[in-house]
């Protein structure tokens, strides 16, 4: 770390700790050149993740969306609101996992629905019913068949 006040960089850490917004850590560092002390914030540098929808427009990764999505999937179903958190943490680990700039709203679809169908088999059906489009009755009972298989 380069010393703001006379530009060189053999400076050492004397103290780290969590900043006070948890979310960074603060350095105390001392210039070993010319003894004067200084104070750095080290924070997660994050991707930030450009989804693709189906129509190819693009738009910025935002989780309430596919939050919503899963809650109404869920609605008036025995899923705790800790279970949907957790599902929604697997969903979005999978997302930053990947490290990668784009991500289809396809590739995102049939994670929900994978970490559904082992939830919740209803509420797996309600997602894929809206995800997939099904467009009448017997594409939605293809889908309940090869459930009961």
């Amino acid at each position: 770390m380069k010393c703001p006040y006379c530009g060189r960089i053999n400076t050492r850490v004397i103290d780290s700790r969590p900043a006070d917004d948890g979310e960074s850590i603060r350095r105390r560092r001392e210039c070993d050149t010319c003894g004067r002390r200084f104070t750095t914030y080290e924070k997660v540098e994050t991707i930030p993740v450009i989804v693709i929808k189906k129509d190819n427009n693009r738009e910025t990764y935002d989780r309430s969306k596919i939050e919503s999505g899963i809650l109404r999937a869920c609605h008036k179903r025995p899923i705790s609101a800790d279970q949907v958190r957790e599902l929604m943490d697997e969903v979005e680990a999978f997302i930053f996992n990947k490290e990668v700039r784009e991500i289809s709203t396809r590739e995102i679809g049939e994670v929900v629905m994978e970490k559904l169908k082992a939830l919740d088999s209803v509420a797996y059906v309600r997602f894929a019913s809206v995800y997939r489009e099904f467009k009448d009755v017997n594409t939605f009972m293809d889908e309940l068949r090869k459930m009961v298989e």
